[in-house]
């Protein structure tokens, strides 16, 4: 985990290099106040899509032309690979004072981004110059700042998280309803395995989603993980979503032993091809490749699972949390130089027209809420994923949070070795959980 050390001091060092650069929580910077962008390059950072990266470049490339016709400026792109990678390009960035002009983080890392005081603050100008605050989605503003009046993240799109499932599967083991229950889900998953075929599709080496499932259980349970200035990751709660998870793979058995090593794109190949009854933690990404694959007009997408793992009801204090909220939202640097242009080219890819491209290609719900409101109208199918868009529950806006994330996806890393051999001890958990919460609260330490 060596974005933790490195975070250690990012903060304070960063507040000495905006000073000493003379950067501005607000306002357009260095640039004229012009968008006229003729010799001019804007710097992009964005995921890397494993899943449709030859779309991806295509997507680049188009967008490029249409920003170089509307701007005269060029647009250049650099990608990140995991969210490690993407926690140490905003830390690199925020303490030289240079790099991106905009950057396209996960919702989760939002309150990172935040924290380091490195990017604009959004008041009535910078949102005018982006088509306006309410081009969005309201819901989809939840994570933009730590309230509705102090944001800098300006929503991109939305991914609430559901799980597949294949109706052909499901109707021939007996099964009329996908489970609501994560016990329930671990006893269908146990009836629907056998014959080569299995009962669900995870990817147990996706450094994206492995702490979701944790995350999900936990608040289910309700348990926060955090709360104020405090963590609570070494809790029974915890434990117990740590174990319903790897159980799947090791005591229902109703994973393929391979996944140990899959990342989501893998699983979802796998449950492409057949190869199992339900697809867990997926998005409307894997929309177009299971349209274009052997379970087109066998599948369907339904909430995850809403109550934790030991229960058949939710606790009291339990919340009904479907999905993370969930998404990219786009930052624009303190330090560019080209600030009105960066906002071009976000009022560009959050316009109508662009945002429902994007959806065509990558299945990504659009944040502008005259696309979303199309779409909702158009494609019954996407009923499910409304639903757990509203049911979506933020991650703590906390600046020790990525780190935090972080830790809890290091206790699966960590975890690899024995899943491979077949079992996760409770000794071995305990010490893991012991170390995450550690790290967790050192992390809020230095942001309180």
């Amino acid at each position: 985990m060596k974005a933790r050390s490195f975070f250690s001091g990012v903060i304070g060092v960063a507040v000495i290099a905006l000073a000493a650069t003379g950067c501005s929580s607000s306002g357009s910077g260095g640039s004229s106040g012009s968008a006229d962008g003729a010799g001019k390059t804007i710097n992009v950072l964005v995921g890397a899509d494993t899943v449709y990266p030859q779309q991806q470049k295509q997507w680049q490339s188009d967008i490029a032309k249409k920003f170089k016709e509307s701007t005269g400026a060029d647009l250049k792109f650099d990608t990140y690979a995991s969210a490690n990678e993407e926690l140490t390009k905003i830390q690199t960035a925020v303490v030289s004072g240079t790099g991106p002009d905009v950057y396209s983080i996960g919702t989760t890392f939002t309150p990172t981004a935040y924290s380091t005081g490195a990017f604009v603050k959004m008041d009535d100008s910078t949102w005018d110059k982006v088509g306006g605050k309410d081009r969005f989605v309201p819901a989809t503003l939840g994570i933009s700042g730590p309230s509705k009046d102090d944001q800098i993240g300006i929503p991109f799109v939305s991914r609430p998280f559901v799980m597949a499932y294949n109706t052909d599967k499901l109707a021939a083991a007996g099964i009329d309803e996908p489970a609501t229950t994560w016990d329930e889900l671990a006893e269908q998953s146990t009836k629907l395995t056998g014959d080569g075929q299995y009962g669900l599709s995870v990817g147990y080496a996706d450094t994206y989603d492995a702490w979701k499932y944790v995350w999900s259980m936990s608040i289910q349970a309700g348990n926060p993980l955090v709360d104020g200035s405090k963590a609570s990751i070494d809790s029974a709660s915890t434990k117990a979503a740590y174990e319903a998870y790897f159980g799947w793979l090791t005591t229902e058995k109703s994973v393929n032993p391979d996944a140990v090593g899959w990342n989501n794109s893998q699983a979802l190949a796998d449950f492409a091809a057949g190869n199992s009854a339900y697809f867990l933690m997926t998005t409307p990404t894997s929309k177009p490749s299971l349209d274009a694959s052997a379970v087109a007009g066998k599948y369907k997408y339904a909430l995850m699972p809403t109550v934790p793992p030991g229960e058949t009801s939710r606790p009291s204090k339990g919340k009904d949390a479907a999905s993370i909220l969930s998404g990219d939202n786009l930052v624009v640097a303190n330090y560019s130089k080209n600030q009105d242009l960066a906002f071009e080219y976000v009022k560009l890819v959050t316009s109508q027209s662009e945002q429902e491209n994007f959806y065509k290609i990558f299945g990504q719900l659009p944040t502008n809420a005259d696309a979303a409101s199309a779409l909702e109208k158009d494609d019954a199918a996407l009923a499910p994923i409304v639903e757990a868009a509203g049911k979506s529950v933020a991650t703590p806006f906390t600046g020790a949070w990525s780190e935090i994330q972080l830790a809890l996806s290091d206790v699966t890393v960590q975890s690899i070795p024995s899943l491979k051999n077949g079992d996760v001890s409770s000794s071995e958990l305990d010490e893991r959980l012991a170390t995450a919460q550690q790290a967790a609260d050192t992390a809020l330490s230095r942001v309180k």
